[in-house]
């Protein structure tokens, strides 16, 4: 059985937990933070959220030597 390919674009996109979460960063918080309001720069502070649970299959199917 050939090795899976692990999908590159997910690989920086999202990781991991020990307890088998995706764990995924905000968005909107890499630069034009001058134009965003401060509601959304302190709001958008989170760099760690979890992935929708609708979304965890694709994602697991996406990396699929990532699980812990």
């Amino acid at each position: 059985m050939p090795k899976l390919k692990t999908n590159k674009a997910a690989k920086k996109r999202y990781s991991m937990t020990a307890t088998g979460k995706v764990k995924r960063t905000k968005s909107n918080r890499r630069h034009l933070l001058a134009n965003k309001t401060s509601r959304q720069r302190k709001t958008g502070k989170i760099q760690d959220a979890y992935a929708d649970k609708t979304c965890v299959g694709g994602i697991k199917k996406l990396l699929p030597y990532d699980n812990k």
